[in-house]
């Protein structure tokens, strides 16, 4: 219990009455009164002394208490670069005449509570360079410069701006985690493209550039060594792709070539036919599993020397065969072929000598085949005038052995048809020299742009449409004889009961017409059927 000052006076003063009450009694002088009352004075100064003293020294480590708390508080709000707001406490202190003990108290709770804070901020901090040095070991792999990094926390500055700026490097490392991950998901989905089509075996393939890449996507390595190798592997295996198509494509057209060569039939081509659909396809576009495997190349490898083994067993067949496709082609465009050296009889004493390659015999009669085709496309359009003027010609032959029959006005089954026959054929003979013209100017125009004669079964179509002009204006002036002497003959039957009539003139016709026939039967290049027909028609009638 604290006594008050009254109460101590009291104390004191009754103190003193006892003491005096005693010194009576002992009789005590004055001078020992004295002593003894500056001693109690002395001793009580004493007391109060050590006592002032104690608690000036509790004043001063309060004070200090609270300049040290305020240091740390003052620290701490400077690593989190907030204000303190210990100036405006302090001066409400004043003004409310707060103890130092009521002070330190408030700081100390402050403090206690910046701590605290300081404490969650570090967490933060903690928890965001983890996740940073994680995602950083993920990319760069258990690199030097991984192991070199500082990854521990800065208690220096434990500043929102800080700890934003760590946010967003965390940020910016999931982003580019998350880019890592779609690339290696892409190349994922290629390399797995490439495996089926080359036929390889895609858990061997990912696994030799990491194991990680087989399992869950959240569970992959994500590491630039990874990425580099797995770009690397596609890289790899798309040229291998394209290396595969090419010499498969380069099989599949020898062996094509083969098929057509030989007429191979449809069923023995069908084991091949999804293969033989690549001939021209792109790299993008074979995408069918094993379509590129080693296995397919050895069995199209395979075939085609079965090809080649029975290609020599029929070559002497196949080259009698593009011989006559050859003589086909001349017969169709009116072209003679001169080459003796493959001729019918020179093709097979030459094959089962074995002198000349049969392969060769072939490449060139393919050759020549091509050369005859060429130049059939310049010859196109006059060999069908051509057909034309000769079945004018017919037709012209025909209409003249009509006009001789003397029964040809007799009814008589078909009369009728007849009839209209010889209405067209006339209609066509009458255009036979505006024909005629038409075509010696488009050969006149050809040979001049060939620089040579066009040749009709070898002989200048030329010269043919001259002769035929020249037998058929012959042929109009006999006629206009006939008509003369016939006239001749009227008159002279008019005037004598009997007269003699005078010999026709057709001997000198019959004369030219064997004779221009001969011309034309030796010629070296009559041995075409179309071509003899042809000459026969022109030596009767042009």
């Amino acid at each position: 219990m604290i006594m008050s000052k009254t109460q101590i006076e009291s104390l004191c003063s009754s103190l003193l009455q006892e003491l005096e009450v005693i010194w009576d009694e002992v009789g005590e002088t004055e001078t020992e009164r004295e002593k003894i009352l500056i001693e109690i004075e002395d001793e009580c100064r004493a007391v109060y002394s050590r006592k002032i003293e104690k608690v000036k020294d509790e004043r001063n480590r309060l004070r200090q208490d609270i300049v040290d708390s305020k240091s740390r508080v003052i620290a701490i709000c400077s690593v989190m670069e907030e204000p303190s707001s210990l100036g405006r406490q302090h001066q409400s202190d004043q003004s409310g005449r707060r103890s130092l003990k009521e002070e330190l108290v408030k700081i100390l709770q402050k403090l206690e509570d910046m701590e605290k804070r300081k404490s969650e901020r570090k967490d933060q901090f903690i928890q965001v360079i983890e996740d940073i040095k994680c995602i950083s070991e993920e990319i760069n792999g258990e690199s030097d410069d991984t192991r070199s990094s500082d990854f521990s926390v800065d208690e220096s500055d434990l500043s929102l701006r800080k700890l934003e700026e760590l946010h967003s490097e965390l940020y910016t490392l999931q982003e580019e985690k998350r880019t890592r991950m779609k690339h290696i998901q892409d190349h994922l989905g290629t390399l797995e493209s490439l495996c089926s089509v080359l036929g390889l075996k895609y858990g061997e393939t990912v696994t030799k550039i990491h194991p990680s890449l087989v399992e869950s996507e959240g569970s992959r390595s994500i590491s630039n060594e990874t990425l580099d190798k797995l770009a690397s592997s596609v890289n790899q295996w798309h040229e291998t792709k394209i290396q595969r198509m090419q010499e498969l494509q380069d099989l599949v057209t020898t062996m094509l070539e083969f098929w057509n060569l030989m007429d191979t039939p449809a069923e023995e081509q069908q084991k091949f036919i999804n293969v033989s659909c690549n001939i021209a396809a792109t790299v993008s576009e074979i995408t069918k599993p094993n379509s590129l495997s080693t296995d397919l190349l050895e069995e199209v490898k395979a075939e085609l020397c079965r090809l080649e083994e029975l290609k020599w067993s029929k070559m002497k067949e196949l080259v009698l065969k593009k011989r006559s496709e050859l003589e086909e082609i001349c017969r169709r465009t009116h072209i003679v072929l001169e080459e003796q050296d493959i001729s019918v009889e020179n093709v097979i004493k030459a094959i089962e000598s074995g002198d000349v390659n049969p392969e060769n015999i072939l490449e060139h009669i393919e050759y020549r085949a091509g050369k005859v085709k060429e130049e059939a496309l310049s010859r196109k359009e006059i060999l069908e005038k051509a057909e034309k003027w000769l079945n004018a010609c017919e037709e012209e032959n025909w209409l003249e052995e009509y006009n001789q029959d003397e029964n040809r006005y007799n009814a008589g089954k078909g009369s009728h048809l007849i009839l209209k026959r010889a209405e067209k054929a006339r209609a066509l003979v009458n255009k036979l020299p505006a024909m005629v013209e038409a075509l010696v100017s488009k050969i006149t125009i050809w040979e001049s742009e060939k620089e040579a004669e066009f040749l009709f079964d070898g002989n200048r179509l030329l010269w043919m449409l001259e002769e035929y002009t020249e037998l058929r204006e012959e042929k109009e002036q006999e006629r206009r004889r006939k008509r003369d002497l016939k006239k001749l003959q009227g008159q002279v039957t008019s005037e004598q009961d009997k007269g003699t009539p005078t010999r026709p003139q057709s001997a000198k016709k019959g004369l030219k017409v064997s004779t221009d026939h001969k011309r034309f039967a030796s010629s070296p290049h009559t041995d075409s059927p179309r071509s003899a027909k042809s000459f026969t028609s022109q030596s009767r009638y042009g």
